[in-house]
């Protein structure tokens, strides 16, 4: 759907943030035989984050019960939107709604976002959003329709601590997942805003590809199925929301694909006309990170200097639902 006239949303600020624990590929293999080159030929991945301590190399530890010194959805998220305030000059106390996206709450009760919000003094209200790996724009467009409804600035962040939930003993995805944050401030501004189009959707037949219970071992999830529909997807939701923008391919400035697997990410990207230079990735340093990976791209791409005003940005992504998700933002005021 389009957006409509009356008010829109900017972005005014942004952070990110990385438990200081990094797990290579080399660490990885103490846990099962795997190789290096096996892992980046794959994935793309070469290093993640973990809130755990130090890295334990014992594929037998349950997933709730990690190491000693963990650090939490929370303390991420926190620490995101604090850079993400201090960079619109802003405080906690400008804020109207506080929205967190995330699979991989703190606690069952209350939202993880409570404590996020007490801990940066958000004067107004907030809520946890999960869509999976779609989270992030999910957001977005809530966050946007929010700030159209009359809410002057929200704060949206996502963080996962997906190293809780994974199995380390299932050599086919315990190499995949890490641990992050990155947040964003959206403004309101006069007229449409910054939001051009978007594309919201879910399979739920297509849960038992992607899921993880409860009590169960971890991460489960059939690795071919969920590459196969993923890559499909996202180009459908991509190609909706550029055509509800009424933008070309040739006028996106970069493209900020979920971070799940560098294999689909080329892919996409390919099936859509862009070129990898187009492309922004931190898949190699953070893993898939969940609701985390788009705002941890975009805030790469920002602080490295690859926006500027009036830049077009298409973000796209999939997850476990299987949700989809897809958004042509313009950066700047």
């Amino acid at each position: 759907m389009s957006v409509g006239t009356g008010r829109g949303a900017a972005i005014t600020g942004w952070g990110s943030a990385l438990p200081p624990t990094v797990v290579t590929n080399a660490d990885i293999t103490t846990l099962f035989e795997t190789s290096d080159e096996w892992i980046v030929e794959r994935s793309g991945i070469r290093r993640r984050h973990h809130a755990s301590g130090p890295f334990v190399a014992d594929a037998d530890r349950a997933p709730t019960e990690p190491a000693d010194g963990i650090g939490s959805t929370a303390t991420l998220a926190i620490e995101a939107g604090r850079l993400a305030l201090e960079r619109a000059g802003l405080t906690g106390s400008d804020i109207g709604l506080l929205v967190l996206c995330t699979t991989s709450p703190d606690q069952a009760v209350p939202a993880t976002s409570a404590a996020v919000s007490s801990a940066l003094g958000v004067a107004g209200g907030a809520m946890d959003l999960n869509a999976a790996c779609a989270g992030f724009t999910y957001g977005l467009v809530t966050a946007t329709g929010m700030i159209g409804a009359g809410i002057d600035r929200v704060l949206l962040i996502g963080a996962e601590t997906l190293t809780r939930v994974t199995n380390f003993a299932d050599r086919t995805n315990a190499f995949l997942f890490g641990d992050g944050a990155g947040a964003v401030v959206l403004e309101a501004v006069p007229g449409p805003g910054c939001l051009l189009g978007w594309d919201l959707g879910v399979d739920g037949s297509l849960v038992p590809l992607l899921y993880a219970d409860h009590d169960g071992p971890g991460m489960a999830m059939r690795g071919q199925e969920v590459f196969r529909r993923a890559v499909r997807v996202t180009v459908a939701s991509a190609e909706a929301s550029l055509e509800r923008a009424k933008v070309g391919i040739d006028e996106i400035a970069l493209f900020v694909p979920h971070q799940a697997n560098i294999r689909i990410m080329e892919a996409v990207a390919s099936r859509l006309g862009l070129p990898q230079s187009r492309v922004a990735s931190v898949i190699d340093e953070t893993g898939n990170t969940s609701s985390a990976s788009i705002p941890l791209a975009l805030v790469d791409a920002a602080s490295a200097g690859r926006l500027t005003d009036g830049d077009v940005v298409l973000l796209a992504g999939f997850g476990a639902g299987m949700t989809w998700a897809s958004a042509v933002w313009r950066w700047g005021g």
